[in-house]
């Protein structure tokens, strides 16, 4: 029997190995690009709208140095000890992701090149330290950030991705369902955010008690790149162009849809306005919530998950919150605790009723694990179903009792080299006495920058006239 020959575009090379699936390669290198957007200039612009005026360029740009710090540690040893060659149960060996053996080998799993996967993982490592950031927006000192970031990423971030994503690590081989980061990106960010905003300390009271969004379009248009990058945030997951992928697509926007109208309706029944701010947060939650779960439950699923991401961590935000007293003390600027934590906790456990037998099959590509409380009932087999309630609960404790210790660890190690907090005087000028810079100069064209004391770049040497044809230099 003759088989046609395979068209000139499918044929492989030495840069098409017979491994290599084009399709594969493509979208994951988009759905890279997608996640990377939704930090730079996702986060960037949205931080920078959302805070006080003085604030802008340091909220900004600390999510800025995060991305690019991230990246050279990523490729430098971050990777492969979260991906690599297995050091302890939890943790992989420190080794570079630099050379073009390495690079341009099969990944460990997916059917295109370790470059593409390196990338890949690395947007997710870096859009977990930009929302760490969120917690100590306006008063953390901008060296302490330059130390936390990859000491953070090096003790903290590939301990998580080790255990629950790498094949060989131990939550992994127990069969914990993340699929996209509800457990290593999400709550790992609301948990070491809140602590390091406790080790940071509370921005100067009359910031606590005003601190209006300076502009909510940005904010808006930083959190629709978000939203919108979240296809590539979940649809990348399967590491291959599948069907499982487009149902993750969709069931992230249906949740996070459900989720923000829930949350809306909530502010209009009991405050009687309809917030912006609040109706991004429940878009937040909502995206925040299905991440662990996209692939792996049914649309219904993802309907009934929106509903609870909008009403629980709104519940905890704007109730709970103002009823404890250890939660105000706590300055977590941009709420990373209730948009984060508790809705990645939220997605871990309902991720663990909802879970549907065949979409693991299609995700994970074996059964006998992976099956949702509700399912196992359904199937007769309950003991399954509890046991994976079981492991999804093991893996929020581990997830957070690892942020608290290794944050506390990492704040406590940076102040001693550098403060922690700007100083009183700074916090009180803000982005000027941080960077030298301010976001908007609308009135005088700029001239309050020129000559700051602050300024590095915007002062120039003006030659001042003294006498006709005489000049000095001032």
């Amino acid at each position: 029997m003759s088989y046609a020959p395979l068209p000139s575009n499918l044929k492989t090379d030495e840069a098409s190995p017979e491994w290599m699936n084009k399709g594969d390669n493509a979208w994951q290198l988009v759905a890279a690009t997608l996640v990377g957007l939704q930090s730079v200039p996702g986060l960037l612009i949205l931080y920078g709208g959302a805070v006080k005026k003085k604030w802008a360029v340091n909220s900004a740009f600390m999510a800025l140095y995060a991305f690019a710090c991230v990246l050279v540690c990523w490729v430098g040893w971050g990777y492969r000890m979260s991906f690599g060659d297995r050091l302890v149960p939890f943790w992989g060996t420190p080794n570079v992701a630099l050379d073009q053996k390495f690079l341009l080998s099969k990944g460990f799993s997916g059917m295109f090149p370790n470059a593409t996967m390196v990338f890949f993982q690395f947007v997710f490592a870096a859009i977990t330290l930009i929302l760490i950031a969120g917690a100590v927006l306006g008063r953390m000192n901008f060296h302490a950030w330059m130390l936390f970031v990859p000491l953070w990423l090096t003790f903290s971030y590939t301990i998580g991705a080790f255990s629950i994503w790498c094949p060989s690590g131990f939550l992994s081989e127990m069969g914990l369902i993340d699929y996209s980061g509800g457990y290593v990106i999400h709550l790992s960010s609301g948990v070491a955010g809140y602590t390091a905003a406790y080790w940071v300390g509370p921005r100067l009271t009359k910031d606590r008690e005003r601190f209006p969004p300076n502009n909510i379009l940005l904010m808006l248009a930083g959190a629709g790149l978000l939203w919108m990058g979240w296809t590539g945030f979940n649809g990348g997951d399967p590491y291959v162009v599948s069907i499982d992928a487009s149902l993750a697509v969709l069931n992230t926007h249906v949740c996070a849809a459900t989720s923000l109208l829930t949350w809306l309706i909530l502010d209009i029944i009991f405050f009687g306005k309809a917030s912006v701010i609040g109706a991004v947060q429940g878009m937040i939650t909502g995206l925040v919530c299905i991440t662990p779960a996209a692939g792996v439950v049914q649309g219904w699923a993802a309907i009934i998950m929106g509903v609870c991401s909008g009403s629980i961590p709104w519940f905890t935000m704007m109730v709970l919150h103002k009823k404890f007293e250890f939660l105000q003390k706590v300055d977590d600027t941009m709420a990373v605790l209730h948009t984060h934590a508790i809705a990645g906790s939220l997605g871990g456990l309902l991720t663990g009723l909802f879970a549907e037998p065949k979409l693991n099959y299609l995700f994970f590509a074996k059964y006998a694990k992976y099956v949702g409380f509700f399912y196992g009932f359904d199937m007769g087999d309950i003991p399954t179903g509890f046991r994976q309630m079981g492991v999804q609960l093991l893996g929020i404790l581990f997830i957070v009792v690892l942020n608290i210790i290794t944050t506390s660890l990492i704040c406590l190690l940076v102040q001693l080299v550098v403060p922690l907090r700007m100083s009183e005087e700074d916090m009180e000028i803000g982005d000027e006495a941080a960077h030298g810079e301010e976001a908007y100069a609308i009135w005088g064209q700029g001239d309050r920058l020129e000559n700051s004391r602050y300024s590095a770049y915007n002062d120039i040497e003006v030659p001042a006239t003294k006498g006709l044809g005489q000049v000095e230099m001032t």
